[in-house]
């Protein structure tokens, strides 16, 4: 968590992204995602981080403590080992594996900045846990004043050397001062502590290196597989730095002074790995924290974390893994080490996936500012021709975030669209702020709000009527008024869920909402369904035939020759979904379909979906590919064709993120309009995209 130095003056502002982290795996200890009594010790202060945070966190200390482990586990016969942790910061693995009993005949080496290394000093000299875990050590140095500004004063004795190295010095544990980026410096620092270069050496480097210039990290690498007969290196670290989230990623990096400077050379797992075997390490493995887990964590235990708080921003959980990495190497181990295999057979990753052309991203023509439209998790729906009404969301208003009280409205003329708020009747009538509602357009001037929530733990908001003038295309956009009806129907509990879809269908002549899948306040994934009589809200049973597809949420949804086209979705098991499937019509009711597709769809969720010309369009949302990102993906419903399209971002000066976005598509123009997206990117900020997007399908609907 302390840093190598890549230059003045970024240690210090390196070493506070060491204390911001010891903030959030405190947090995380606090809430039950990690076991560690030790952490709160050495961080003193707490402070409550979100739960996207805690995720986060989490799944960095259990890879590390599972590869700890296990590194622990398979030298347990030797008689000696030895673990070095590179830019230890405050970390507490030292107390946590001293207290489980598991460092017989090891010693662990941490070091950091010198300032760094005094701090920690002076907390366990302080903390009597603390130095009683690590022993007497008193009679090494001398005594003068520590204290540390971020984290309080933190007691007046302190160990040191007179050669002002060792910090802190226990039989199993030593705490040294040095700038990691002076490599000369650290050898002889790690000799003068008794480092040994011939018995088994677990390397850690923790987000560490990557703050370093590459020519110095390189060095570190390669020293260590050059010094050390027989050698373990732990990595955690980012990478896929150009799609939109890696640019959020690296642009909060920029601006704490702390610069990510491996993601250019190094900027995937393949590039990690070759980096390794060119630098003397005969062994390397590397997972993506997806890929961590999914298949290196017990079913039983991913369990036990979805079940620890509410959480619904499973778009930024998969994104965060997706853009960290562990990797593992090696050399003369015997036997190998490989804690990265697991009982689950790993799939190959991949190459990237093949994209059959790109389609080219232009910022809308408009008249007006449209600051109202930077939000996620609304609902944008199609009202009139070339009038798009959009609701709900979490974004800006009034200069604050928050969950979205206002309607917004653009209106299409001469080519350019005007945008606006609209006015509501009844403005004291709270119509809940609802984020991953519906909106279901049924007349000319009426539409169906169903579902939606306020917060994960709390109910679904039920249904509203939603009211606005026959004539509202011909207007400025301020001049709508949006009447809201609150709806008390039968179905109620049909409509108390979220990240769900509503369809029209019809059925013996009739017309019906069907209501798929989601996730409710009890229930963490949804596979029922419901038909809504339009006319009286009731809920119709209508027979339904076939196999039922698997749960879902955040799926897809559209109306197709009467029926539904049901496309992707996150499943029971936080996966996300590559099935199709088709709700068909039939005398006598519905009967599910698969609809096969070839190539396979790319597991997906948090896209949206329309049907035209016999050809199913999706649009953006998350998979866990590392190559790449979603694009656009057609799908011929005939054949069963199935072919990707990138985005080309040229003209945009901000990463779009095409994810909780809402899309339009005007069919006479063939063109899609991408309204909204975005998320809370973990702990590097909140990104909303600024603008409406237009996307002209025109040639990619004509060509198959």
């Amino acid at each position: 968590m302390g840093r190598g130095r890549p230059g003045p003056p970024r240690p210090a502002a390196v070493q506070g992204t060491g204390g911001s982290s010891a903030l959030s795996k405190c947090s995380a200890a606090a809430r039950g995602y990690i076991q560690d009594r030790f952490l709160r010790l050495l961080v003193g202060r707490q402070r409550r981080r979100a739960p996207l945070v805690h995720r986060g966190y989490y799944i960095r200390a259990r890879a590390v403590d599972h590869c700890v482990q296990d590194f622990l586990l398979k030298t347990q016969s030797h008689p000696r080992r030895q673990i070095l942790s590179l830019g230890a910061g405050f970390d507490s693995l030292y107390f946590r594996v001293k207290d489980l009993g598991l460092l017989h005949h090891a010693v662990v080496y941490e070091v950091d900045f010198p300032n760094v290394a005094r701090q920690k000093a002076a907390l366990i000299k302080r903390m009597k846990e603390l130095s009683a875990l690590v022993g007497d050590t008193g009679g090494e140095g001398v005594v003068y004043e520590v204290l540390c500004p971020a984290l309080g004063s933190l007691g007046r004795r302190q160990w040191q050397t007179a050669a002002g190295v060792i910090a802190c010095s226990g039989e199993d544990y030593k705490l040294l001062g040095v700038d990691l980026s002076e490599l000369s410096e650290l050898e002889r620092a790690l000799e003068e502590a008794g480092l040994d270069n011939e018995i088994p050496t677990l390397f850690i480097a923790e987000v560490v290196l990557t703050y370093m210039e590459n020519n110095r990290s390189d060095a570190l690498i390669q020293w260590a597989a050059e010094r050390f007969s027989r050698a373990c290196f732990l990595l955690y670290e980012q990478m896929h730095p150009g799609d939109p989230f890696g640019r959020v990623m690296q642009q909060h990096f920029i601006q704490l002074n702390s610069a990510l400077r491996s993601l250019a050379q190094y900027p995937d797992c393949g590039a990690q790995q070759r980096r390794f075997l060119e630098k003397g390490w005969t062994e390397c493995s590397v997972m993506d924290m997806n890929e961590f887990f999914t298949y290196c964590t017990p079913e039983d235990e991913q369990q036990r974390v979805w079940a620890l708080e509410p959480f619904d921003e499973f778009e930024e959980w998969h994104l965060k893994c997706s853009h960290y990495f562990v990797l593992t190497a090696s050399k003369g181990m015997e036997p190998s080490w490989t804690p990265l295999s697991s009982s689950v057979p790993v799939p190959h990753r991949d190459g990237p996936v093949w994209m059959a052309g790109s389609v080219t991203a232009a910022l809308c023509a408009t008249h007006s500012a449209v600051s109202g439209l930077r939000r996620y998790g609304h609902r944008s729906a199609l009202i009139k021709p070339n009038v798009i009404l959009t609701t709900g969301g979490f974004g800006e208003e009034d200069g604050q975030h928050c969950r979205v009280r206002s309607f917004h409205v653009l209106i299409k003329h001469a080519g350019c669209w005007k945008a606006g708020c609209v006015k509501m009747a009844n403005p004291d009538k709270r119509w809940g702020e609802r984020l991953y509602h519906t909106v279901s357009c049924l007349s000319s001037s009426l539409a169906l709000v169903v579902g939606g929530r306020t917060s994960p733990s709390g109910a679904g908001l039920g249904m509203l009527w939603l009211k606005f003038p026959e004539a509202c295309s011909a207007l400025d956009p301020g001049d709508i008024t949006v009447e809201l009806e609150s709806l008390q129907p039968a179905a109620e509990p049909a409509a108390s869920r979220w990240r769900h879809s509503t369809t029209e269908v019809m059925f013996q002549g009739e017309q019906y909402l069907f209501v798929y899948g989601g996730r409710s306040a009890t229930e963490p994934v949804l596979g029922d369904w419901c038909f809504l009589h339009i006319p009286d809200l009731s809920c119709t049973v209508i027979p339904v035939e076939g196999p039922v597809p698997e749960g879902r949420h955040s799926h897809s949804a559209c109306s197709w020759k009467g029926g539904v086209l049901i496309a992707g979705g996150l499943g029971a098991s936080e996966q996300p979904l590559g099935s199709v499937f088709f709700l068909k019509e039939l005398e006598r009711g519905f009967q599910w379909q698969t609809v096969e597709t070839h190539p396979p769809l790319v597991p997906r969720y948090s896209h949206t979906a329309h049907v035209h010309g016999g050809k199913l369009v999706l649009v953006g949302g998350v998979w866990l590919h590392p190559s790449s990102v979603p694009g656009v993906t057609v799908i011929d419903l005939m054949s069963g064709l199935c072919l990707d399209y990138t985005i080309n971002l040229e003209h945009l000066e901000w990463p779009l993120m095409l994810h909780n976005h809402s899309s339009v598509f005007l069919p006479d123009e063939k063109e899609l309009l991408l309204i909204g997206g975005g998320g809370n990117c973990f702990s590097f900020g909140t990104h909303l995209n600024p603008e409406p997007v237009s996307l002209s399908l025109n040639n990619i609907l004509s060509s198959h």
